[in-house]
């Protein structure tokens, strides 16, 4: 390539790595780019790395792939890692701690140069672990009670108060909520979120309204859903912590004879898709999905190409 386009072959080297392309002229960029596909160059990854001890492979770790919310994060993540010469490893930890180390071990073997992880618990051995190793990495979705940690999340509490708000325009006082697991960040601070909403209102926080799941699956959902229904069936409104658990309380209502809305409402969080063509279509809360895992992958690239980077928490209006 060096030899066709008449340069030397250190300046053909900072054309095709993408990070130092803007050392050499866009024209003298382009010509040596139009030859190299003429040639039908690639990167030889394994040499690259040999040299700047770098996979160029990131690991990302979901806790359950069958949630709608996660494709939309990693395809975003995957579009921005990939366009600076990255591949993206995913797993599915299945909501296991136990697997999720076993992940870790097996692509720290692999010699990932990063992580992203949606699987933190406000209280994290693994995110512990990785910044005592000093493994660049990104929490999405969840957060955890370590402020020294980037992440990227959506603001529940505001999400939450949007909720309640439009259920006390509809004229609802009786409200219910089914939330999800306690030990992360998104079970916690929506559940709390919904407490201070009601306080605000002036509305009365009945305990026994509130049922915490251990996942935020549909069966969760109409665990609890049967558990709010058994306890009180003069509530009007349900406020689901996620779009799976309000499936479930959809369940629970049609087992108990009831109907949504006419009966009683439900709300969801995350908007997932096709969350408009339930029956009835869900009143939910969008967070920015997309823009999540966009924010995510770059504030792993910074990382990964300064470990000095101070550690930065986005947190994304609903």
């Amino acid at each position: 390539i060096a030899h066709r386009a008449g340069v030397h072959w250190s300046t053909v080297s900072r054309v095709l790595n993408p990070q130092t392309r803007t050392m050499v002229s866009s024209e003298v960029a382009e010509r040596i780019l139009k030859i190299a596909e003429s040639v039908g160059y690639q990167r030889n990854r394994l040499a690259v790395g040999l040299k700047t001890r770098r996979s160029f492979t990131v690991g990302m770790i979901v806790p359950d792939l069958t949630n709608p919310v996660f494709p939309a994060i990693v395809r975003a993540v995957e579009h921005v890692l990939g366009a600076e010469g990255y591949v993206t490893v995913l797993a599915d930890s299945d909501r296991s701690r136990e697997t999720e180390t076993a992940i870790i071990g097996s692509m720290r073997a692999r010699q990932v140069d990063g992580l992203i992880l949606a699987t933190a618990h406000l209280q994290d051995n693994i995110v512990a672990q990785c910044r005592k190793d000093r493994t660049p990495f990104v929490l999405v979705n969840r957060t955890t009670l370590e402020t020294d940690v980037s992440s990227v999340a959506s603001n529940d509490d505001r999400g939450i108060h949007r909720v309640i708000e439009h259920l006390v325009g509809l004229n609802h006082r009786r409200i219910a909520f089914v939330g999800g697991p306690l030990d992360t960040s998104t079970g916690f601070s929506r559940r709390n979120a919904f407490v201070a909403a009601l306080q605000e209102h002036r509305l009365k926080v009945d305990h026994k309204a509130i049922v915490d799941s251990q996942a935020f699956t549909i069966e969760s959902g109409l665990a609890a859903g049967r558990e709010v229904l058994r306890a009180h069936r003069r509530i009007t409104a349900i406020v689901a912590a996620n779009d799976m658990l309000a499936l479930g309380c959809y369940d629970a209502l049609n087992e108990a004879g009831l109907q949504c809305p006419q009966n009683i409402s439900v709300t969801g969080y995350n908007d997932m898709p096709f969350a408009d063509r339930f029956n009835p279509p869900l009143t939910t809360v969008r967070i920015p999905l997309e823009d999540i895992g966009q924010q995510a992958a770059q504030l792993l690239l910074r990382q990964m190409r300064n470990p000095e980077t101070p550690a930065t928490a986005v947190l994304l209006e609903p």
